[in-house]
């Protein structure tokens, strides 16, 4: 994966926007009853807001934070495969919570319920993005950044 900073830059926004994007249209059509058309037209109007939000957290504190908590269950010598689904499993272990944080905060109107929306919304977006992660988002992006950065 990633060996230099600006491998790291590239994958890194790779993955927000795949992940960002998917969250963005689950939690439309979630507020809005349904999946339409529309709803993957309108998640363009907060994705210019959540990447870079999504970006800066993951880049200078989920992954470092994410690598530490990976390898107190994985060791350097297993198998590569294990690695990687496990530091995925702790960066949407620590992004979901914070990215439905920057949600509640901008796009839901909470008022005095503003944790319980919070946990809410945690609640719901975490099946789906780690379901997300696992399946889909994950393998896309490693695959689009081994055939950006061919290894020699």
């Amino acid at each position: 994966m990633p060996k230099t900073r600006f491998q790291n830059i590239v994958f890194t926004l790779l993955m927000a926007f795949v992940m960002v994007y998917a969250m963005i249209c689950y939690n439309i059509a979630l507020n809005t009853g349904s999946l339409r058309n529309e709803v993957f037209l309108m998640a363009f109007h907060e994705l210019v807001i959540m990447l870079p939000v999504a970006f800066v957290l993951e880049f200078f504190v989920v992954d470092k934070l994410a690598h530490i908590l990976a390898f107190k269950v994985v060791k350097p010598t297993d198998r590569p495969v294990a690695i990687s689904v496990m530091i995925s499993w702790m960066i949407v272990c620590l992004m979901c919570p914070v990215m439905s944080l920057v949600a509640t905060l901008l796009f839901k109107d909470a008022g005095d319920q503003f944790v319980a929306v919070w946990l809410q919304t945690t609640a719901f977006n975490f099946p789906m993005a780690c379901f997300w992660q696992m399946a889909y988002a994950g393998p896309l992006v490693r695959k689009i950044f081994r055939l950006l950065f061919k290894q020699k």
